[in-house]
């Protein structure tokens, strides 16, 4: 009897399709699915196997090990899945070109063995829908005080958390930070802190009133940028007394 698998998909806009194009791209779900090496050695071991947990958790650790190292040195490894190679990517214009750790990537290529690619055909797709939540602002911290209930300082500082926040490009005019009272816009300013899940900065002196925030980014992933600005908004209102 053939066993089928399936995996569940989350479809999201596609980040490299033109403004016209309303294309997704599927994402598989795999959040709480991530398997560690002491995972599999206890399943190994509830399924029968005669060599104590502790024993082969230290073998598989130790492959790992041995792997990485000679992948460094320039080995490709052969393994029932796949088979791994060492790549350099990047552009070489000329034939002297030497390496640049800023043009060129050193990386691993993956391909799958015929064994994998048989198993992958036993793949049946549960499409779940639009993905929830692709990119948003969770929570809104003022610094000076410490509250999370919306209250901000004038020129104080804002810690916001959230999913695919980041700024970037950096320094690409019109993006960043914004607070408005429905009638000015207050940019505000770059900071040091400008990570996918958490932006800090500095807040200008600003009259008591209500404002909303707005993030302008075209950032999806390390690897992917959308071809126009997205605009991320708070659901919260920020106001200073």
């Amino acid at each position: 009897m053939i066993k089928r698998f399936f995996w569940k998909v989350w479809l999201r806009v596609n980040p490299l399709a033109s403004s016209d194009d309303k294309s997704y791209v599927a994402e598989v779900s795999t959040e709480g699915r991530t398997l560690h090496n002491s995972d599999i050695a206890r399943m190994i071991v509830d399924a029968g196997s005669e060599i104590k947990y502790e024993t082969l958790l230290a073998v598989i650790n130790e492959t790992d090990l041995l792997r990485s190292e000679k992948l460094c040195e320039g080995y490709c490894i052969q393994t029932l899945i796949c088979r791994l190679a060492p790549q350099v990517l990047g552009a070489w214009p000329h034939a002297t070109t030497t390496y640049d750790p800023e043009a060129h990537k050193v990386t691993l290529g993956v391909r799958l063995t015929a064994q994998m690619r048989d198993r992958l055909r036993n793949v049946r797709v549960e499409v779940l829908g639009l993905r929830p939540g692709d990119a948003f602002i969770g929570r809104v911290t003022d610094v000076s005080t410490g509250l999370i209930d919306g209250t901000i300082s004038p020129e104080g500082s804002l810690i916001i958390e959230g999913r695919r926040i980041k700024v970037t490009p950096s320094g690409e005019a019109g993006l960043g930070v914004f607070l408005t009272d429905g009638l000015t816009v207050y940019p505000l300013p770059a900071s040091a802190i400008n990570y996918p899940k958490k932006i800090v900065t500095v807040l200008p002196s600003l009259p008591p009133g209500s404002y909303s925030l707005y993030i302008l980014t075209r950032f999806v992933d390390a690897l992917t940028l959308l071809n126009e600005p997205r605009r991320i908004d708070y659901n919260g209102t920020l106001t200073v007394r």
